[in-house]
């Protein structure tokens, strides 16, 4: 909020000074107000103000004169926080100009007015800068401010949608601030699609850890959101750097383990120790027996893992055969990986066919060679259960 009103006040501050350019005054009425702008470009509001009192002190002023006057005085005053001031000032100017510096001259009052707390009034002026043709990105974070702090979250909904829905037709990137105001009332209004959906565009345009963080907790929430998925839900939360606690590397190696990856869940525990979140403190030991079986576990699925390779080559379905290829992918075997999937999924009479699609573009990611072909996969992927929700994210991890 605090932003918007000093652009608010720079704003009116760079029509005075273009003003006091133009307008015709006398040398003597002109000296004080050149010395107010001055002092205003330094930040020094109090003391521009009493420069504009000098200038209004001067007896005789001409209409242009006192327009003049006026404008470098509803600036100053704002910017000295005399909002009184201000406000009475910019109303008796409001009459005086027209167009495009009507509507920032109400803009202006609704600032002030905001800055009151006055929150009717304010919004009774933003009515009238719109009305007069103001439609600049700070009148609108204002109005949103003014729709948020009367509880009107269905407008605030409203008006951020249509904003970030227009940003996308014209193949621009939404605002950040439209979309957060968007999340912010979907979520006050348990709209959870949309406060869903807003989340992971917010992921997609501006992509901070805040955002990742917000998402994937909310993903798992979803409706119809697959459990088998929550492995993918980690792998993107360490990816994101987001994984950073000792019980989130236990849990993210555990998933892994259980999942039959257990190179993956080797890496993930090195990981562990390397931060420091393993190997330490009162469970040091638990950590440890962790990574025993860790071990263990990939002594064994190395051992048998052709044979299981082989086994499912001779079955009908391809299921298998994309078991086995996601598994030789956890080792970094791409080549391998690639050439189960793919013959599993042309086996067919798949389960989740969907999920082959996605554990082939995955296997494919970690090649250079055929990575723009893994984010071709991963955009077709598709499914209700979140897997076409997963694939999306791992698009925007590898882009």
């Amino acid at each position: 909020m605090m932003t918007t009103l000093r652009a608010l006040s720079l704003a009116l501050l760079a029509a005075g000074l273009l003003a006091t350019a133009h307008a015709q005054v006398r040398p003597e009425v002109g000296k004080p107000l050149q010395a107010a702008s001055e002092l205003l470009k330094a930040g020094k509001a109090r003391e521009a103000l009493a420069k504009v009192r000098e200038a209004e002190a001067i007896p005789g002023h001409t209409p242009a004169e006192q327009l003049v006057i006026d404008r470098m005085k509803g600036a100053a005053a704002q910017r000295a926080g005399e909002l009184g001031t201000a406000i009475a000032t910019f109303e008796s100017i409001f009459g005086r100009v027209s167009g495009a510096e009507q509507a920032q001259v109400a803009e202006s009052i609704a600032g002030a007015y905001a800055q009151q707390r006055n929150n009717a009034k304010a919004s009774e002026w933003v009515a009238k800068a719109r009305a007069a043709g103001g439609n600049s990105a700070s009148l609108n974070q204002l109005a949103a401010y003014l729709q948020g702090s009367s509880g009107d979250y269905s407008q605030v909904l409203k008006d951020s949608q249509a904003a970030v829905s227009a940003a996308e037709r014209d193949g621009r990137r939404p605002a950040e601030d439209d979309l957060l105001r968007l999340a912010d009332a979907a979520k006050r209004m348990n709209s959870n699609a949309t406060y869903s959906a807003t989340l992971e565009k917010l992921v997609l345009y501006y992509a901070k850890k805040d955002y990742w963080s917000a998402h994937l907790a909310s993903l798992q929430r979803k409706p119809g959101f697959s459990d088998r998925l929550a492995l993918d839900v980690q792998r993107l939360k360490l990816a994101n750097g987001l994984i950073t606690k000792t019980e989130d590397y236990m849990e993210l190696a555990q998933l892994a383990l259980q999942a039959g990856f257990p190179v993956e869940a080797k890496s993930i525990v090195d990981k562990g120790y390397a931060a420091g979140a393993l190997g330490t403190g009162a469970e040091a030991a638990r950590h440890q027996r962790l990574k025993d079986l860790v071990l263990k576990s990939q002594a064994e699925s190395a051992a048998g893992l052709a044979q299981q390779a082989a086994e499912a080559a001779t079955q009908k379905e391809g299921n298998d055969l994309v078991k086995v290829g996601a598994v030789y992918a956890s080792m970094g075997q791409t080549d391998k990986a690639v050439e189960l999937i793919e013959k599993g999924i042309a086996k067919g009479s798949l389960k989740r066919p969907d999920d082959a699609k996605l554990r082939l573009a995955l296997a494919m990611a970690q090649s250079p060679k055929t990575k723009s072909r893994a984010l071709q996969a991963l955009r077709s992927v598709g499914g209700t259960d979140g897997t076409a929700d997963v694939a999306r994210l791992y698009a925007v991890v590898l882009q």
